[in-house]
């Protein structure tokens, strides 16, 4: 089991029920895949650095997750197939980056 974390953008024109029902939809096909969630955060809408597909905005989610090597592709796959996502990056993390994420999120308790 490897440890990652992907970021994903959803169009900004998406009501809050339908980012719901995304970000639930990839939660599921992760958990299905025999992934184990570690934290999910919703970061909220955001300026985007240019322009993608005419959006200067778009709705960003964290996933970090354990799960085998092999389901990466099939979670890649559903977001280049999906409309509502306009980009994704899932990377793998070494230690160094577990202990960050780690006091990452003890600092987002704290917050809240």
């Amino acid at each position: 089991m490897n440890h990652y974390e992907t970021v994903f953008i959803l169009n900004p024109v998406l009501s809050d029920e339908q980012i719901k029902e995304t970000v639930k939809k990839y939660e599921d096909i992760l958990i299905s895949n025999g992934a184990k969630m570690i934290s999910k955060e919703d970061w909220g809408l955001k300026k985007l650095a240019y322009a993608i597909q005419h959006k200067k905005s778009g709705f960003y989610h964290l996933f970090e997750y354990t799960v085998p090597g092999e389901a990466i592709n099939t979670l890649e796959v559903e977001y280049r197939r999906d409309e509502r996502v306009m980009r994704y990056l899932t990377v793998r993390l070494d230690k160094h980056a577990i202990a960050w994420a780690e006091k990452r999120r003890n600092r987002n308790k704290q917050k809240a």
